[in-house]
């Protein structure tokens, strides 16, 4: 079964307003608002599976220091029980927009290691002073104005610049690419993602994977709707279907060439 914020089983609130309080709690007087995007905001959240996904957006530059505390929050909080993908953002980055958009701190479970290994060796390869940028930053603040919640903070449309479509369009095309070479090994994100990506460039849906697939499953050829209704199933939880490669492929590169057509 999936949800969204409205209808998610209190655990799930409770997790992410103790985690809101812990950050607010270390950010201090520079916590501008605390948002909500992907699965949980658009009703395709899976507490089995999904991730929680939150932009933090702050008044000025994080010290070390700070970010140490957050990083030692993050390891704690995510994964128990819901895996947390979590951007930090200046509010004078959003009101200068540049594409790539710089971040302050970022976390997920790909990036547990590197900040245990921080952590523990007293390192700052990661958890550094330094501003990355991120390409997925624009597709997220993209969302966040059609489909995202403030939890606590300004408003979203007095914090987050309107996104450049071209910038909508570089940060999906970037994932979509991805998943164009990952579809065997991750079949249900990579799936829908490409379908995700295709809707959009096709009609201008910014969607849900869970919309998505439950789209594809009326538009794609019929040949293809079958391994769409798959993913659906498997990521929604209501069965667990074993994939082929052969029919991923076939999926995907059907999807590859009528989105390159779009995109040339």
């Amino acid at each position: 079964m999936v949800y969204d914020w409205n209808t998610c089983p209190k655990d799930v609130k409770d997790y992410i307003m103790d985690l809101k309080e812990g950050i607010k709690n270390v950010v201090g007087r520079d916590f501008v608002g605390f948002y909500i995007h992907g699965s949980l905001a658009m009703g395709g959240f899976n507490p089995r599976s999904s991730d929680i996904d939150v932009l933090v957006v702050v008044n000025n530059s994080m010290e070390v220091e700070k970010k140490k505390i957050l990083a030692q929050l993050f390891l704690q909080y995510s994964n128990s029980p819901y895996p947390l993908e979590i951007s930090f953002l200046n509010r004078v980055d959003l009101l200068d927009w540049r594409h790539p958009c710089p971040f302050e701190l970022h976390y997920s479970e790909a990036w547990r290691k590197r900040f245990e290994n921080d952590l523990s060796n007293g390192s700052n390869l990661c958890i550094n002073e330094n501003k990355n940028t991120d390409i997925d930053l624009a597709a997220h603040i993209t969302i966040t104005h059609h489909r995202g919640l403030c939890i606590e903070g300004e408003p979203i449309d007095k914090v987050f610049p309107p996104i450049p479509k071209a910038h909508y369009i570089s940060s999906i095309v970037a994932d979509y690419r991805d998943c164009l070479k990952n579809i065997t090994e991750d079949p249900i994100y990579c799936s829908l993602n490409i379908i995700r990506v295709y809707w959009y460039l096709s009609e201008g849906v910014i969607s849900s994977k869970l919309e998505a697939g439950n789209w594809g499953k009326g538009k794609l050829q019929e040949r293809l709707r079958s391994t769409v209704r798959k993913a659906v199933d498997n990521y929604t939880g209501q069965e667990n279907h074993d994939f082929n490669e052969e029919e991923l492929v076939s999926l995907r590169n059907y999807l590859l060439e009528r989105v390159e057509e779009i995109l040339n």
